[in-house]
């Protein structure tokens, strides 16, 4: 019976399902070498993603920003490129192709703040939403029931009685630990929650995959944040297991919150039918700066045919000339990105990689050193943070460019997970954001082929195996 199933299976995935050979070779192998396994975990990992309603603009439309991209898009196709904009002309190819695949409009008046440590990200995020006078929009993959949790909902609460609009959208996989009434003081003060692609079924969720893994918030549409901190005591490093969280999360003020209001709200009307916001000019207020820095917020998801973060990190790296710092917590990259890497390291760019010493998730972890023999013999710097967990999601080019936000350096962030990022282009930022890669630096140990080759047989054997089903991950 089962022989049969994952025959059928198998047939299905060769010939039917639009995933990369790499994914499809993994999965029939799953199901031929492990029938029974192999079965259960395409049925939690593996199904395909159906076309929800948040891609079509009917869910949501902001025609003023629909307007600015396609006015961006025509000018840079007709040579036009003003000569204030500086550094932003040696990056006109990403950004016209983040304009034409994301619809994601180029704004050039944004402050920005970086912060490295959860309690001072939360500290700031707090204030704001102490200072908001008319609505707090929160997107969060995991929202936990302790002590951070517990203040953001009572601030939260006490901000709905006020009058002010709260609008929180969690991830039900994520947050799947939030008890039933957790709500409840914030629902009767008329605050308003959803989950992100809830389970069909009244007792737990089987689909593991195509999570919604984005981290924003936007406050009065003219305060927004995006990175790598969710709520939970683990992100103010609170936790025994993991200690010191090293994450990486901006504040933004200016035009680029305009699209990260559009973001949040095409994806809470995706999930709440009951509370759908339509367009309102008060959700997207007129900045106060005049000038600062220039940046895309780019979207991607399994709804896409495209893998628009992916396709920008390729395109950074690609570009480099001087230099690429990398951090991710996972890396499992697909050919291009490995590819890419290797070239510009071997090329003469400085490439250097960090990942986290300590793992959240065994396999996983296993996984991302798998691809780490590679990295080495193409002369990539690769260096294991020791001072915590790694958790920042962030990618410096030439000291001039930079993305931060929830995707990992990984097939689940690039293809599985819908993600935000943003793609700055600024010297001054970008130069803030070299300098804490190469701070972290001095609380890593770099890792050398000799240390990497005295791995023992038997960690030799997982990793080789770990590599095998990365492309399913």
């Amino acid at each position: 019976m089962f022989l049969l199933a994952n025959t059928a299976v198998a047939f299905f995935v060769l010939f039917f399902e639009r995933k990369r050979a790499t994914s499809i070779w993994a999965w029939v192998l799953l199901l031929f070498f492990l029938p029974v396994v192999g079965l259960l975990l395409y049925l939690l990992f593996g199904l395909p993603h159906r076309q929800n309603k948040g891609k079509h603009p009917s869910v949501y439309s902001n025609p003023n920003l629909q307007k600015l991209w396609q006015q961006q898009l025509r000018q840079i196709d007709r040579g036009w490129w003003p000569d204030t904009l500086g550094t932003v002309k040696d990056f006109r190819q990403i950004i016209r192709m983040n304009l034409k695949t994301g619809e994601a409009p180029l704004s050039t008046n944004n402050g920005i703040a970086i912060f490295i440590d959860g309690k001072n990200k939360f500290d700031s995020l707090f204030k704001d939403i102490e200072a908001a006078k008319d609505h707090i929009h929160l997107e969060y993959y995991i929202l936990r029931n302790d002590k951070i949790g517990c203040q953001l909902i009572e601030r939260l609460t006490e901000k709905a009685k006020q009058g002010v609009k709260v609008l929180i959208l969690y991830d039900d996989i994520g947050s799947k630990s939030l008890p039933k009434n957790f709500f409840a003081d914030f629902f009767q003060a008329g605050g308003k929650a959803a989950a992100s692609l809830p389970s069909r079924i009244p007792i737990g969720n089987p689909r593991v995959n195509y999570r919604n893994h984005r981290k924003i918030a936007v406050i009065d549409g003219k305060v927004g944040y995006i990175g790598g901190f969710n709520v939970g005591d683990e992100y103010l490093g609170e936790k025994g297991k993991f200690g010191y969280w090293r994450d990486t999360h901006l504040r933004i003020e200016g035009t680029a919150v305009h699209s990260l209001q559009n973001r949040f709200l095409i994806d809470w009307n995706s999930a709440s039918d009951k509370y759908s916001v339509k367009y309102a000019d008060k959700l997207f207020p007129s900045g106060e700066n005049s000038e600062g820095a220039a940046m895309q917020v780019v979207g991607s998801g399994p709804n896409e045919n495209i893998d628009q973060i992916k396709n920008g990190f390729l395109k950074l790296i690609v570009q480099a000339k001087e230099s690429v710092y990398l951090q991710t917590p996972y890396f499992i990259p697909d050919q291009s990105i490995l590819d890419a890497l290797c070239t510009a390291s071997l090329s003469g760019v400085d490439v250097r990689i960090m990942i986290p010493n300590k793992a959240d998730h065994l396999f996983v972890h296993t996984a991302t050193l798998s691809f780490v023999e590679v990295l080495l013999e193409a002369e990539v710097k690769v260096y294991k943070y020791d001072n915590g967990f790694l958790h920042a999601k962030t990618l410096v080019v030439d000291r001039k460019a930079f993305s931060v936000g929830s995707a990992n350096m990984d097939i689940r962030s690039f293809s599985l997970n819908y993600e935000a990022n943003i793609f700055a282009f600024e010297e001054k930022a970008a130069e803030e954001m070299a300098g804490i890669f190469l701070q972290d630096i001095k609380l890593s140990k770099e890792l050398t082929m000799d240390a990497f080759e005295d791995r023992s047989l038997f960690e030799y054997a997982k990793q080789r195996i770990a590599k095998l089903v990365a492309p399913i991950l």
